[in-house]
């Protein structure tokens, strides 16, 4: 039979409402007693039970998490970052998948709110603007991570995808290419759209004018970078440089300049988007626009738990930064 504050109570010979208020950590409770009740709980094994504190507190101690795949690199490391602040903060993490289907990510909303979670954090989001009314409806608190849907009830951490695509490009540009391709993301991807806002206003800076032969339709996973790449090389006048929606689309590229016999960097400079720890990896070791992975994580962690909190949060957006590795090289060299 599980232990019970009753059993404490018995044991330390005091209250109910003293065991209860030692075990809150209450001002109102001597250090000594505390101490004591505190010591013998953990003796006697005692377990809170997390249903019957939610309906004193109102809160149940636990986040809502979903995500479109943990086998995502870069979801993954995001993933990291919001349980380490879950703990810290004495929260636990539920996690749900919805493998890209809208549909299934409302789904979990709906099952985590229904499991009384404190909060959800939704991260690399499928929800557009015709699903945003429905989590406003959710009555609870809502934190997308890199996407920029937000409202008055759906807040958002994410980087700055436009910053890190003229990031790559002005990289591409100051090695000396001028034929630069882009293989995008997913089409529902707004990450994907302007990060080649990114790429098109680079390009646009130095005298440019962009090419839409050399945009070739991804997938932000590798197939879609072998097919991407496969594309712009079979132009009559191939790029000689190409920026990747992300590092699962250049892991792809760089697959099928081997099977090609096309030399990275040598014949080919390819530069990624995530800096994913395989980056490092590759073969070249892959040059790639790094986002803030493990912090954005613990951020969105703090927004949702100010949220519950009731206090007022803004939506935050991180810088990118390069990573330069030996995927890259000067035209001509």
């Amino acid at each position: 039979m599980p232990i019970s504050i009753k059993d404490i109570a018995k044991a330390a010979g005091v209250s109910h409402s003293t065991v209860s208020r030692a075990l809150s950590d209450s001002p109102l409770v001597k250090e000594e007693t505390k101490r004591r009740v505190q010591q013998l709980a953990m003796e006697m094994g005692y377990s809170p039970n997390a249903a019957a504190r939610s309906l004193v507190t109102k809160h149940s101690g636990t986040l809502g998490l979903v995500v479109t795949t943990i086998a995502d690199p870069f979801i993954a490391e995001v993933v990291r970052g919001i349980e380490e602040m879950a703990l810290e903060q004495g929260y636990n993490v539920i996690l749900a998948q919805s493998n890209s289907e809208v549909s299934r990510e409302i789904a979990a909303v709906h099952a985590l709110r229904a499991q009384r979670v404190d909060a959800v954090i939704i991260s690399a989001s499928r929800v557009g603007d015709l699903y945003l009314p429905l989590l406003e409806k959710i009555q609870v608190p809502i934190v997308l991570v890199n996407n920029e849907q937000s409202s008055s009830s759906v807040h958002v951490v994410a980087s700055d995808d436009v910053g890190g695509g003229r990031q790559a490009t002005e990289y591409l540009l100051s090695l000396g290419h001028r034929r630069i391709g882009y293989i995008t993301g997913s089409a529902d991807r707004k990450s994907s759209a302007h990060r080649m806002r990114g790429y098109h206003e680079a390009l646009q800076a130095a005298g440019i004018t962009p090419d839409i032969s050399l945009v070739a339709e991804g997938t932000g996973q590798p197939h879609g970078g072998e097919k991407g790449l496969q594309l712009l090389l079979s132009l009559p006048d191939p790029p000689t440089a190409v920026f990747c929606y992300n590092d699962m689309t250049a892991i792809g590229a760089l697959r099928y300049a081997r099977r090609r016999g096309i030399r990275v960097p040598q014949d080919l400079s390819l530069i990624g988007f995530d800096d994913i720890s395989f980056s490092a990896y590759t073969e070249p070791p892959l040059t790639s626009v790094a986002q803030h992975k493990n912090e954005m994580g613990r951020l969105v962690t703090r927004m949702a738990l100010g949220l519950v909190a009731g206090q007022e949060v803004q939506d935050i957006i991180l810088p990118t930064y390069l990573v330069i590795r030996e995927s890259c090289q000067r035209l001509g060299e």
